[in-house]
């Protein structure tokens, strides 16, 4: 059913979400957004599913977007270019409102989107060697459509810290950011992941979904207006000088003009 990623059950109703695009390091192509979306969906209404892990197949947990799908939003025309942010918006928003518990198990690095799909994340933990980034501005983007939720993670005054200056941090700083709940070595995080999972095993799955739908109205808002808001700021840097610069300079593996 899915090519970029993988689901399965297991008897206990413990669902892992694989995002399955090793050779790419799990960039999300156009694809991979449609199948995310479609999993959360098929993963909402499934009764049988009591938590959802979302972990990923290769090396890195997520390194972004994909630049192929970027360097084709630069070609296409705005109504494009909106409908494809929208699809992105939709995806993060989906798995944000899953009304299951998601754990992210997060096996190596995560750049830029990837950072959302942690902070989506009821719980994120990652190997201690990881390394993360809000890496848009490098290519004259913004973390638009992420923004909510990583600022909802890691809250305003920590979010400038990484938010605008695309530097690299480790999993320890991760941590103090807010991102992970916890680092640890990599042989330890299946079990890190499982002793997560195991307490909702015990719990009234509707009133596990109903609290996780309390705390999140209860937090920073994150509604159709801000997700509108966002998708507005990404085609907006989709059509700036800059995004075309950026992404050109990666592709003619140089370095922008702004890098000196």
């Amino acid at each position: 059913m899915f090519e970029t990623v993988t689901l399965n059950t297991d008897t206990r109703g413990v669902a892992t979400l694989v995002l399955n695009r090793p050779e790419k390091h799990n960039a999300l192509s156009a694809q991979m957004i449609a199948e995310l979306t479609q999993a959360a969906g098929q993963l909402a209404s499934d009764e049988a599913v009591r938590v959802v892990v979302l972990a990923a197949s290769g090396k890195s947990f997520c390194a972004g977007g994909d630049l192929g799908w970027m360097q084709a939003q630069m070609a296409a025309d705005s109504e494009t270019r909106f409908v494809e942010a929208r699809k992105l918006a939709e995806m993060l928003n989906a798995l944000n409102t899953l009304p299951k518990p998601l754990i992210g198990a997060l096996q190596g690095n995560a750049f830029g989107g990837g950072v959302g799909m942690a902070a989506v994340c009821d719980v994120a933990i990652g190997v201690d060697s990881l390394k993360m980034g809000l890496t848009e501005t490098r290519l004259g983007l913004i973390p638009a459509t992420i923004g909510p939720y990583v600022i909802a993670r890691m809250g305003e005054a920590r979010a400038r810290r990484v938010f605008m200056s695309a530097r690299l941090f480790d999993a320890h700083e991760a941590v103090e950011l807010g991102l992970l709940a916890k680092a640890v070595p990599s042989d330890a995080l299946a079990d890190a992941v499982e002793a997560e999972v195991l307490p909702y095993l015990s719990c009234a799955p509707g009133a596990v979904a109903s609290a996780k739908e309390l705390v999140q109205s209860l937090g920073p808002r994150i509604d159709d207006a801000v997700i509108d808001h966002t998708i507005r700021g990404l085609v907006a840097r989709w059509e700036t000088d800059e995004a075309q610069e950026g992404i050109a300079a990666f592709f003619d593996k140089r370095k922008p003009v702004w890098n000196k």
